[in-house]
């Protein structure tokens, strides 16, 4: 019962990692198949694109997100991203920040696993998550057709 137990689940994760991986070129830096992303808050939106490329193990993906953080006011704001891995959330952190009008790209890199799900949202300030916009989800996948 064991043996099929994990023969199905490989099948799961195999499946779930063909689906989530997004095929190479673009001419902005973003390959085929890359999925959008956005955040607003106050004066401030960011926004890009990401996608999975090939992680180390048979189970991880490396989640790609670039794009950029900007502001049309005099403010402060800041780019955070909290992720749970297995059902426990990790504490917020701040990837981006801005001050006063004007952008700076954003460009990380983080292990993904399927059982990882992330968020991101723009604050005003650069400390902490207080005043925030809605968190958006950057781990939820389209299903592709065809």
């Amino acid at each position: 019962m064991r043996t099929r137990t994990r023969a199905a689940l490989a099948a799961a994760t195999t499946a779930l990692l063909a689906a989530t991986a997004a095929p190479a070129s673009a001419a902005d830096g973003a390959p085929a198949g890359a999925v959008a992303w956005s955040a607003r808050h106050g004066t401030a939106a960011a926004e890009g694109h990401r996608w999975t490329e090939p992680g180390s193990t048979g189970l991880d993906r490396t989640l790609v997100i670039q794009g950029k953080l900007s502001n049309t006011g005099s403010g402060c704001y800041a780019l955070w991203i909290r992720y749970t891995y297995d059902l426990a959330p990790a504490m917020p952190r701040k990837y981006a920040e801005v001050c006063g009008t004007g952008s700076v790209d954003v460009s990380l890199r983080h292990v993904y696993r399927p059982t990882t799900t992330g968020y991101l949202t723009v604050c005003r300030g650069t400390a902490d998550t207080g005043d925030c916009g809605p968190w958006q989800n950057i781990t939820w996948w389209p299903v592709r057709q065809g």
